[in-house]
Order: structure tokens, then sequence, then C-alpha cells
């Protein structure tokens, strides 16, 4: 794996990985632009990409159809140099007719052994879950990899 990571100006980077081109930029309180997420922002969105695309995975898998889904991710992060997250929740909304210990399943494996940004991630602070079904909780555990 590889990617190459170009200054532009400013705090923004262009970032380069296979053929794809993408960028990282500073909130403007700390000298960027917008012109992209924040390293942080970044791990974030790989932590929920990565899991999501395990369960995607999971469930097309046991046939079955997802008929939309979205991951919110929060992080609390410590006020004190170097700022870290102190912890990371994710909420996994799910919409479709499908088995809720089917999604629950899909899930709990990705949290506990496929999800290597999440595996990761839970090495500096704790990972909580919550799993919701057609806007209804079903399930909330922590990763435990």
């Amino acid at each position: 794996m590889k990617t190459e990571l170009f200054y532009k100006n400013g705090m923004h980077f262009e970032c380069h990985t296979r053929t794809i081109v993408s960028h990282i930029d500073a909130t403007p309180e700390h000298g960027g632009k917008n012109l992209g997420p924040t390293p942080k922002e970044l791990l974030l969105q790989g932590a929920g990409g990565c899991s999501g695309i395990d369960i995607v995975s999971f469930l097309t898998k046991m046939r079955l159809t997802i008929k939309k889904f979205e991951i919110e991710i929060d992080a609390e992060q410590t006020d004190v140099a170097p700022k870290h997250f102190k912890t990371v929740a994710l909420i996994y909304k799910l919409e479709g007719d499908i088995p809720p210990e089917k999604i629950i399943q899909a899930t709990t494996l990705s949290m506990t052994k496929y999800c290597g940004v999440s595996y990761i991630l839970s090495l500096s602070c704790p990972i909580k879950y919550i799993v919701m079904l057609n806007g209804k909780k079903i399930y909330q555990d922590q990763a435990k990899f």
C-alpha cells in the first residue's frame, strides 16, 4: 500500500493514491481553507469506510438487500497535546427488510475481527457502536479485537 502527498500552499496537501486524487487541509482556525478533511477526520472516515465495507460484504454474502445505509461517527478529543481521540462512537443506520440478528452478526464481526482501521484506532481509545434498523435501536456494544 502506498500513497503520496504533495504540499500545495497554506495547510493544503494533494494526495495521490493509485489513480485517485484527494485533498487534506486544516480548518480555517488552524490556517487552512477547508479544501479537504483534516487528518483526524480522514481517520474517522477510514474507520467508517472499512467497517461499512465489511458489513455490506457480509450482508451481500447472506443475500440480503440493503435499502439504505448510513454511518454516523462522533469522536471526543483530549484537550492537551498531542490531541487524540478519547472515545469514538459509530452509529450504523440501516434500512431494509433485513433480519436484525443478521445485521448484529455483520457489525459484530466487523468490530471484533475484520475492520483493520477500527482495530488500529481501538489500541488508543474505546470504540462504541450502535446499530439502528429502520429507525429503531437494535444493538449496542464496544469494539473488542
